[in-house]
């Protein structure tokens, strides 16, 4: 068990007051490992009078995201010196959750999105061997090949899930509404549509409308741009869905173009894993959390204080 477990075990025991059994069933720990944890981190130092980690601040946090943004959970990392560590060790995290969420619930069908964040998430996710898992792209993808294509990123964590893969061969945009409908309605694409609308567990990032968006830089399609999409209230994007600061699809065509799960859909889908960081993010961040998008966020921290501030700024 990492530090950080231990540590949220024990300040639920000590400064939420929850019983052994409590915190083994939100968890998913038995009763005498929680015990055997809570003692490691007295003997360790993690605790004495008081909490005494690097993650006690993070710890906070995950509490009040899941407290005031209604989070089924919530995991925080401390944020790097270095910005461009952000990905990687956020990566780490999700990947290490996503492990622990694939053993305990035992999904049928995963949906997965994609980008750099995602790439390292999988990068960390421990191999297992899950024949009868399915892996199901949320999304469209790119024309070129980039490991941080939605269909490089599906079948990567179907190779180290032994799972099987299925793609939305299609692009992320369609030049028009009309172009996406006739897309979806060919019969080669059903079988993989009827996956995505089973979708047990979502894997997917956010996306920001800075120069460092993937998005931005290599999906939009020629006739619209970044700030196009900002003068019409975006803050960032979800499976290439735009949203305004208070988790609204924005009033622009684009949205109707995404050939991708929609997010009312999404909003359906029992276990959704909305993973990113950076303060770059935290607008994106805000207005999903505003939204009521997704049900578990991984983040860091500073993302995440940036993020609960400007939906303070909303209230």
């Amino acid at each position: 068990m990492t530090d950080q477990t231990i540590l949220r075990v024990a300040w639920l025991y000590y400064m939420e007051n929850l019983t052994q059994a409590e915190i083994g069933e939100r968890l998913g720990l038995t009763r005498a490992r929680v015990n055997r944890m809570l003692s490691d981190a007295r003997q360790t130092g993690i605790v004495n009078i008081r909490l005494n980690s690097a993650f006690a601040s993070c710890t906070e946090l995950e509490h009040r995201l899941r407290r005031e943004c209604g989070l089924e959970d919530a995991v925080v990392i401390p944020s790097p010196e270095n910005p461009e560590q952000v990905g990687s060790l956020i990566g780490m995290a999700a990947g290490a959750y996503l492990s622990k969420v694939l053993e305990q619930k035992r999904p049928r069908i995963v949906g997965i999105g994609w980008g750099a964040t995602l790439r390292e998430t999988i990068r960390y996710v421990t191999p297992a061997d899950y024949p009868d898992l399915s892996i199901v792209s949320m999304m469209g993808g790119l024309s070129r090949g980039l490991e941080l294509n939605t269909f490089e990123i599906a079948g990567e964590l179907a190779r180290r899930l032994h799972a099987q893969c299925s793609y939305l061969a299609a692009p992320i945009f369609a030049s028009s509404r009309r172009s996406r409908d006739t897309f979806l309605a060919q019969e080669v694409y059903q079988e993989v549509l009827n996956s995505v609308e089973r979708i047990d567990l979502a894997l997917l990032s956010m996306g920001d409308l800075t120069p460092r968006s993937l998005l931005v830089r290599h999906g939009l399609p020629p006739d619209v741009r970044a700030e196009h999409l900002r003068a019409g209230g975006a803050v960032g994007d979800v499976l290439a869905q735009f949203l305004d600061r208070s988790g609204r699809p924005i009033d622009h065509g684009i949205n109707s173009r995404a050939i991708a799960l929609p997010l009312e859909k999404l909003a359906r889908v029992p276990t959704s894993m909305l993973i990113a960081g950076g303060l770059n993010k935290a607008p994106i961040i805000a207005a999903v959390l505003r939204g009521r998008i997704g049900k578990v966020l991984v983040t860091d921290e500073n993302a995440a204080i940036a993020a609960l501030k400007l939906i303070d700024k909303q209230k």
